[in-house]
């Protein structure tokens, strides 16, 4: 079941990346619905739980807005628009999961998985960037969070 998720994270990485690309050329045409179909097709035989693709993927969309401005605070100096595409794309994957899916993903699964693609498909050092702003992003929201709802 992991590694079908896992691969299930890389659909949704490129089909957010695609539709980010897309519509930052100024393709507004770019649906996400559409790009979703094409790839979950594409790896049909290989994916069991198409529905986690599509909520991951449709959820990241949805909150992309709160999820760049809740990570600006914790890499103030990368700017979200400054942050290497497939890096912020990878980010926001990972901060939604953390912030969304904590009945569903145990953080440190949530932040591997993120640094993983990083590993993948992101620069030699984005591993190491989105390990340092996913794990600040877990200690500022999940654990005070926790902390907060236990005083």
């Amino acid at each position: 079941m992991a590694s079908n998720r896992h691969l299930g994270r890389i659909v949704a990485l490129q089909a957010l990346y695609e539709l980010e690309l897309r519509r930052q050329s100024g393709d507004n045409s770019a649906a996400l619905d559409d790009i979703l179909k094409r790839d979950i097709e594409r790896y049909r035989s290989a994916i069991d739980d198409i529905a986690f693709v599509e909520g991951l993927a449709s959820g990241v969309v949805s909150q992309q807005e709160e999820l760049d401005r809740q990570l600006q605070p914790i890499a103030p100096e990368w700017p979200i628009t400054q942050i290497a595409r497939i890096d912020r794309v990878i980010l926001r994957i990972g901060l939604y999961e953390l912030l969304h899916h904590q009945d569903t993903v145990p953080p440190r699964v949530a932040i591997n998985e993120a640094i993983e693609l990083a590993k993948a498909f992101g620069s030699d050092n984005s591993s190491k960037f989105v390990n340092g702003v996913l794990g600040t992003a877990y200690r500022k929201f999940v654990e005070e969070g926790s902390d907060n709802a236990k005083a």
